[in-house]
């Protein structure tokens, strides 16, 4: 069986306005599909971090989320209704958020959702423990624990045309702590968010971390990881250049939500 090609991987240095991220991913996601057959079809991880956002999942209607979307955006966050699976939760500065755009019926056989899932799940309890000593603890629950009631990263993703979108999500520093005070995330109400900073008991920088999970993602995986550029995928590149260039131009975000 051939060698599968590598993922390409990006690292966004200015935090993305979630919206505009999420219509990145789609045009991905359509770029993918349309070259799936073709040697051009790439892998794809984007690692970033958010403006202040809270995010409903496809587990809740709007009924349900109305009248938190006016609560939240009074305090100065956005508030986006997507397609992932899970229910709300916070994306911002100091988390770590990786989207895996891959194709699971690359390999043989072909990478089931639940499978999928379990790696990116190990993926950053691996990472959390080779790099900064923090040990998880099993749970019940979908995402990453350091103790039974301290969550310190989630999951939620998007399969179509066994095309993945979405992903996960890890809190490095201290400052998403605060926002995620805020609301019942994940649905789970006896428990509270945590953090690598806190569970290390040192200073953190994003940046390192974004690059430990591409190395770990590699690992677990079964891939090469590869910077994405201009020359192994130009049109993909083409759209994240763009991102970029809105993020930058963006201007200041809250640093805490308003009391």
């Amino acid at each position: 069986m051939a060698a599968l090609p590598p993922v390409l991987y990006h690292y966004f240095s200015t935090p993305l306005p979630y919206a505009r991220t999420l219509a990145l991913q789609e045009k991905l996601h359509q770029i993918q599909l349309s070259l799936r057959r073709t040697s051009s079809h790439k892998d794809i991880l984007l690692l970033l971090q958010h403006r202040p956002v809270y995010t409903a999942g496809r587990r809740q209607t709007e009924d349900d989320v109305q009248s938190e979307r006016s609560r939240l955006t009074n305090i100065g966050a956005d508030f986006v209704t997507t397609a992932r699976g899970g229910q709300l939760t916070y994306h911002g500065p100091g988390q770590i958020v990786g989207y895996p755009l891959l194709d699971l019926g690359r390999t043989s056989p072909a990478l089931g959702i639940r499978d999928y899932i379990c790696k990116m799940q190990k993926m950053m309890q691996l990472h959390l423990m080779e790099a900064h000593g923090v040990p998880h603890i099993p749970s019940d629950n979908t995402g990453v624990f350091v103790d039974p009631t301290t969550k310190i990263a989630s999951i939620g993703v998007q399969v179509r045309h066994r095309l993945t979108t979405h992903g996960f999500a890890m809190n490095a520093t201290k400052e998403p702590l605060e926002w995620f005070n805020r609301i019942v995330a994940c649905g789970l109400a006896d428990v509270k968010a945590g953090c690598i900073e806190s569970a290390a008991g040192k200073e953190i920088d994003v940046k390192d971390v974004a690059y430990g999970l591409v190395h770990t993602f590699g690992q677990v995986y079964g891939r090469h990881m590869e910077k994405l550029d201009s020359e192994n995928a130009a049109e993909s590149w083409e759209a994240i250049l763009s991102l970029e260039e809105e993020a930058s131009s963006a201007g200041a975000w809250l640093k805490a939500p308003l009391s």
